[in-house]
């Protein structure tokens, strides 16, 4: 039978699956939502939606999500067809393990859904509102809190505008929830930011206190933003991934995730009310994420990046095949074990030697190649939490980090765009810059007491000379 003749994934073809394929062994029609979570991609489908669903299978009930895409149509279409199943393949060595996941129950897109999505957020049955949005979708101004002045926010601003961004529909739920006499709700962040929390409640609150004091007040008191630490490698899935598993399977799955065993969630245990037992099926809830936040940005998170600007100019593709390369793999352990390493604060048993060999087990497995190119996107807005905390914490106590300094010269090689595809919400600023100031001055115009980032890390005169030569080597 041909990939295009293939039934899809859907409830009634469960019982025809391969024996040894996992699915939702709970009865998902009995499930009312309690998730609302915005940016219901790959990773969120491999991480937080396989938690919840491990959790609903191990007794809790009530968590299914709803899945939200402010722009795209296309996981809609992916998910909506196969009722919100999905297959999650996980590789690691010789083995690889595959579960069909249920947790994901609606998915509402576009403006379209406008009206839903407020629903949604509104409805008593939500009790968490999640997000993988990506560093970017925070629309940050350089200083760290919400740019007030970007267009989307602007236009979310206006008296009477339809929501359009994650500020503006939380905004409409929340004014809702709080007409309604309903309590308010815990706003999870899961992406790769420092206090993503902390960074969450400040870009919300900066944006309704702009359009709604009262509002604003209201969320301090009523609402809370906990921090949480996720960490899960998640490829994006190929055309060849989906038609090997449709021969696997017999039915085509178009919302299939492939990711690695391993994953880790610590979410800081600070909700307004009920919440899945996701302790139950291996998250850890702490009392404060901040330091394995910052050993998952500074080692795995400065390590990717690290490979992703080194290894395309290399003419590598993927992350197995940077790491494996003797040229880079020396900066990468230097980065992880010295440079970032000495910025970390102990952690009872955290092994940063032993927590750095497992992260090079992972990045060097070619049954899960994982894209640098990929990785390579929104550099502006990574490299300030994976590399320039660290660069400005050496600085304070003397130490130099050429390992480091080597990847940033190459991500300044990188967004001069004349090499590769700049995908980056700076990316014409970057290259602006790079037009302005020539490979002379844009060291000083990126990382100088005038520069780009001069709110995160100012060089100093040594490490602006050694950029300086290392760009001039590019040329």
């Amino acid at each position: 039978m041909s990939g295009a003749d293939r039934t899809r994934l859907a409830p009634e073809v469960l019982d025809r699956l391969p024996s040894d394929v996992q699915r939702p062994d709970y009865d998902r029609d009995a499930q009312r939502n309690g998730i609302v979570h915005f940016g219901v991609g790959a990773f969120h489908r491999a991480h937080q939606a396989a938690f919840t669903d491990d959790a609903m299978a191990a007794g809790d009930r009530d968590w299914g999500i709803v899945g939200v895409s402010l722009r795209s149509t296309a996981v809609q279409r992916q998910l909506m067809p196969q009722h919100g199943l999905y297959s999650i393949v996980e590789r690691g060595g010789e083995e690889e393990t595959l579960r069909i996941a249920g947790a994901v129950r609606d998915v509402l897109a576009g403006p379209a859904a406008s009206g839903a999505i407020v629903d949604a957020i509104a409805s008593p049955d939500t009790r968490v509102l999640s997000l993988t949005i990506t560093e970017a979708g925070y629309l940050r101004a350089l200083d760290g809190d919400l740019d007030l002045d970007h267009p989307a926010i602007a236009a979310d601003r206006a008296e009477g505008a339809a929501p359009a961004t994650i500020y503006g529909f939380v905004r409409a739920g929340l004014m809702r929830r709080r007409a309604e006499g309903l309590p308010g709700l815990t706003l999870l962040s899961c992406d790769n930011l420092a206090t993503n929390g902390a960074v969450l409640s400040q870009c919300l609150h900066s944006f309704l206190d702009a359009t709604d004091k009262q509002l604003a007040r209201w969320f301090l008191d009523e609402c809370a933003c906990p921090s949480t630490m996720v960490d899960r490698i998640v490829p994006a899935t190929t055309q060849a991934d989906l038609a090997a598993l449709a021969e696997r399977l017999g039915v085509r799955d178009e919302a299939a995730v492939i990711t690695e065993p391993f994953r880790q969630w610590v979410i800081e245990d600070r909700f307004v009310t009920s919440r899945p037992r996701w302790e139950a099926v291996g998250a850890q809830l702490v009392g404060d994420v901040h330091a394995y936040e910052l050993a998952k940005l500074r080692l795995l998170n400065a390590a990717h990046s690290a490979l992703a600007y080194l290894g395309l100019p290399a003419g590598h593709a993927y992350v197995h095949e940077a790491i494996a390369d003797p040229a880079i793999r020396p900066v990468i352990d230097r980065i992880m074990r010295v440079e970032a390493a000495g910025t970390l604060r102990p952690m009872r048993g955290f092994d940063p030697d032993a927590y750095c060999d497992r992260l090079i087990e992972r990045f060097a497995n070619a049954r899960l190649p994982h894209s640098l190119a990929q990785i390579a996107m929104d550099g502006s807005q990574k490299l300030p939490q994976r590399w320039l905390a660290t660069l400005r914490e050496s600085a304070i106590c003397g130490r130099r980090c050429p390992a480091i300094l080597t990847a940033l010269s190459a991500w300044i090689g990188f967004v001069r765009g004349d090499r590769f595809v700049v995908a980056d919400p700076l990316s014409d600023q970057l290259r602006q810059l790079w037009q302005e100031a020539g490979g002379a001055e844009i060291v000083a115009a990126l990382f100088g007491p005038c520069g780009l980032f001069a709110e995160h890390w100012v060089a100093d005169e040594a490490d602006m000379d050694w950029l300086r030569e290392a760009i001039t080597q590019q040329a």
